[in-house]
């Protein structure tokens, strides 16, 4: 749970989601990323939950979530579909439009909304991504070996799946503790760990976070590029904050690529590694905190 948090379970209409809800305010929602679940925010939702109705759902096949089984093409993990999952929910908490916060696969979740659902959208925040087309367009040998689990989740069911499930939780400790600037897990609360561990260790989760990067290799990617080549604009306002020692770091100017998409675009760089909401909450609450309250 997230400190002054309540729980409850949200038909969406098409999966049920997990949803953490405190505050009152605008609404401001929160979204998540791999291989991780609401619990990533526990370090700064309760400082938004005080000027925002704040919303922290775990994403399709992540936490408490429902985890539906992959298709054929991907599209059930596809960030086109997790995004409609945030819409459901909005229609179901009674909400015509939100500010939209991501980290990771839930920035991905959040652009892809911001594209779909321009007028259920106020401002949009990212959070150590650049778009899914350009980060697979500026890959060299170094970035390949740092970011070998786009590849690697993104093979084929179950191989993935199977390698994982023979070490699930020294996998999860592995992943989070590399992409930490320190290389530690010691940034990480106790009951964070365990939930991260006990998702890893669940065939059901485990096949979904894989499908979410075989949806990034494939169905995102494929409608990235289709995007783009028709010119498709992020109409809200958008403000981006990366990791001097994250993943878009290593692209050459990520801040360039998003103003690619979008023509309002603020952003600025913090020291982290890529979890900033658990590394670097202060970053987090300094970029955004008066983003959101239009200052």
């Amino acid at each position: 749970m997230i400190e002054g948090f309540t729980q409850s379970f949200v038909d969406t209409g098409d999966v049920t989601l997990s949803v953490h809800r405190a505050g009152s305010g605008a609404p401001l929602i929160l979204l998540h990323g791999y291989p991780q679940n609401h619990h990533c925010w526990a370090g700064v939702a309760p400082q938004f939950a005080k000027n925002f109705d704040t919303i922290v759902p775990d994403l399709r096949g992540y936490g408490e979530s429902d985890a539906p089984a992959d298709d054929p093409i991907h599209a059930t993990y596809s960030k086109r579909q997790m995004a409609a999952d945030i819409v459901g929910l909005m229609d179901a908490l009674g909400l015509e439009k939100a500010h939209i916060l991501g980290h990771d696969r839930g920035a991905r979740v959040a652009y892809r909304f911001a594209l779909d659902h321009p007028a259920r959208i106020n401002r949009l925040g990212i959070i150590e991504i650049v778009p899914t087309g350009d980060f697979w367009d500026s890959w060299t040998a170094d970035l390949a070996l740092n970011a070998y689990h786009w590849t690697f989740l993104a093979q084929p069911a179950p191989l993935p799946e199977r390698m994982i499930a023979a070490d699930a939780a020294g996998y999860a400790n592995w992943t989070l503790a590399q992409w930490t600037l320190e290389k530690s897990l010691s940034v990480f609360p106790s009951d964070a760990l365990d939930s991260y561990r006990e998702q890893m260790a669940d065939p059901a989760r485990a096949h979904a976070m894989c499908a979410d990067y075989r949806a990034g290799a494939y169905f995102d990617r494929d409608l990235d590029g289709k995007n783009r080549a028709a010119g498709a604009q992020i109409t809200a306002p958008l403000h981006f904050l990366w990791a001097e020692s994250g993943f878009p770091a290593q692209t050459g100017d990520p801040l360039a690529l998003w103003r690619g998409w979008a023509p309002h675009v603020t952003g600025n760089a913090c020291r982290s590694g890529h979890f900033v909401p658990e590394e670097n909450p202060t970053a987090v609450l300094d970029a955004f905190l008066p983003y959101f309250l239009g200052s």
